[in-house]
């Protein structure tokens, strides 16, 4: 068991646990696998930034999110390790005159995009402890804003000219899952994925979601990550790890990519086989919350 974990690990993805990129990258794919510009919600830290760097190493990316200090610096990092072209652009993907008047700088700048990546972030909260506003803000951000940004790119460009589009979801949907009311609510939308790709693929529109499950490197697992550790959670996961966001990264590659051309509507699940069989005892998910509260 233990030989055959170390011969894994010689073949797992390098990664960083910060938003640093990289100090080396080998392309799972042909290098010029893309050729093309993506567009990426969220792209300025974690899984969204792990993205873009990967993306860059043949494709041109805006990233976005609201904090634009943040984003340049970013764009900074990943033009410097790449040598291709970042554009950071302010967005709140609540807000459709602003995704719209970011898509009209990216095609200006770019002339075209070609793939839409829709981010999104969780946190761990009781459902009697989660305000309203929380709970709607949540919806907003991960549902609504994947909605208004994939409709906005569709209407712009995709309709005309083909692309592609990669949801980042989840996996708590699929049952109920203790401190998570708000994210799976807004997962749900998984639907939309498929609804998407129905209606859209006669126009060269591929739709596709990418479920992660616990993720090194990631603002949520720097928070969580380690005592979930302690009290045995990775245990009930099958391959007994968390993930990490390059792993992420190449699951999205392939979903935007021509490697899977005659896909769409798909929702490709990696979480380590976590959702299969991850117990789901609600004392044992207050009592890791209480004891990061407690170490505060």
């Amino acid at each position: 068991m233990a030989e055959s974990k170390a011969k894994e690990a010689e073949f797992l993805p390098e990664d960083v646990g910060t938003d640093d990129c990289l100090t080396s990258y080998t392309y799972i794919y042909s290098p010029d696998l893309l050729d093309q510009v993506a567009f990426i919600t969220g792209g300025g830290s974690g899984i969204g930034l792990r993205i873009a760097e990967i993306f860059m190493h043949g494709c041109d990316t805006i990233i976005s999110s609201r904090n634009l200090d943040k984003l340049k610096e970013a764009a900074k990092k990943l033009s410097a390790v790449s040598g291709r072209r970042c554009l950071p652009l302010c967005v709140d993907v609540r807000q459709p005159d602003s995704i719209a008047a970011a898509v009209d700088e990216a095609l200006a700048q770019f002339g075209r995009i070609d793939i839409l990546i829709n981010a999104a972030g969780n946190f761990l909260c009781p459902a009697s402890a989660l305000s309203f506003n929380g709970f709607k803000t949540v919806l907003e951000i991960d549902t609504l804003g994947t909605f208004n940004t994939s409709k906005l790119l569709y209407e712009k460009w995709f309709k005309d000219h083909g692309g592609n589009i990669v949801n980042i979801s989840a996996t708590l949907q699929y049952r109920g899952q203790a401190l998570q009311v708000h994210a799976g609510s807004a997962k749900a939308a998984n639907a939309m994925t498929k609804h998407l790709a129905v209606e859209w693929g006669p126009n060269g529109v591929r739709v596709n979601a990418v479920a992660p499950g616990p993720i090194s490197g990631t603002e949520g697992y720097r928070k969580l990550g380690p005592i979930g550790e302690a009290a045995g959670v990775f245990q009930s996961i099958p391959l007994q790890r968390a993930g990490n966001k390059t792993e992420m990264a190449h699951c999205v590659l392939f979903l935007a990519s021509r490697a899977s051309s005659y896909t769409t509507g798909a929702i490709l699940v990696a979480d380590g086989g976590a959702w299969l069989t991850s117990a789901n005892d609600v004392s044992t998910m207050l009592g890791i919350v209480s004891s990061k509260s407690a170490k505060l």
